[in-house]
């Protein structure tokens, strides 16, 4: 079935209140999108900012008659009405559509991260069959692809990982796919708790092998590998429980920290561990140390 919507572009100031009113008019979703390819990075507290460019995005059900939606617009908006246009937009299996676009990937000498609806590309290789469901991580992302190369680099076998923020699983999973005895995986999400178990279960992972855990239920463990691919800000509020859990002689890998935000994480790190050059890949950066106190 088709949709109709509708684009409005507007500033910030007046984003909610449209989003508001379209809503208000009958629309069966509003999406706020980027008018001008602007990124919005790490937010600060309490922040939730939008793009000085916004694009507000309505859409109705086709039936909809949507010369009286924009007449109701024009009337009920407190400031003239922004530039905007309606079109048709055709029904489509968007699940299927993002899965034509992800394919298998490998990361390192050894590991490759496949979708569990393709062939593997290497059968010898080590092969993380993935299906990201609702929660974050597929390998594409360069904070996620810096995690994965630096899991691939390291003799894991027979050691004990910590996944902080794990998300979908995949780091979780790879540790323990390229020989982890022991996994612990923490997230703040119930959702991304079962896509880890979810995803485990595909890759055959054997239950008492990964444990998944929200925050406020992380037993004591002492950890051999610590790894953590959040935001520089929870990186930095956190240190003293991601200290916590990893062992004095402890490797620890950091992400999710943009180029210029990578001083300031690694400073608050040198606090307990010795800590390495970062690592960049674009506008992203990866940290890793040795914990020494």
């Amino acid at each position: 079935m088709p949709w109709i919507q509708i684009k409005l572009d507007t500033t910030p100031a007046h984003a909610e209140q449209l989003e508001d009113l379209l809503l208000s008019a009958g629309a069966c979703a509003v999406t706020l999108q980027d008018g001008k390819d602007q990124p919005l990075y790490e937010p600060a507290l309490g922040e939730t900012p939008l793009w000085d460019a916004t694009r507000v995005i309505g859409l109705f059900d086709a039936a909809t008659e949507m010369d009286a939606v924009t007449i109701w617009l024009e009337d009920a908006f407190s400031e003239p009405m922004p530039r905007y246009r309606v079109e048709i937009v055709e029904d489509r299996d968007w699940e299927r559509e993002w899965m034509t676009h992800f394919h298998p990937m490998q990361f390192g000498r050894r590991l490759w991260v496949c979708p569990s609806w393709k062939d593997v590309p290497d059968p010898d290789g080590v092969n993380l069959m993935l299906d990201p469901g609702l929660a974050f991580g597929t390998g594409t992302h360069p904070t996620t692809s810096l995690c994965l190369h630096w899991l691939d680099s390291l003799d894991i076998e027979g050691k004990t990982v910590v996944d902080y923020g794990c998300g979908s699983g995949i780091l979780a999973i790879a540790a323990l796919l390229l020989g982890a005895e022991k996994v612990i995986a923490v997230d703040n999400d119930p959702q991304a708790l079962e896509a880890t178990r979810e995803n485990a279960r595909r890759n055959k992972i054997a239950p008492e092998k990964l444990q998944v855990y929200l925050p406020d239920q992380v037993p004591e463990v002492e950890a051999d590998i610590t790894v953590a691919n959040i935001l520089a800000g929870p990186l930095v509020e956190l240190s003293p429980i991601i200290t916590r859990l990893t062992k004095t002689g402890g490797l620890l890998g950091l992400s999710g920290i943009l180029r210029e935000q990578a001083g300031t994480v690694q400073e608050r790190y040198t606090e307990w561990f010795d800590m390495n050059q970062p690592v960049f890949d674009d506008e992203w950066s990866r940290l890793n140390g040795i914990k020494v106190r």
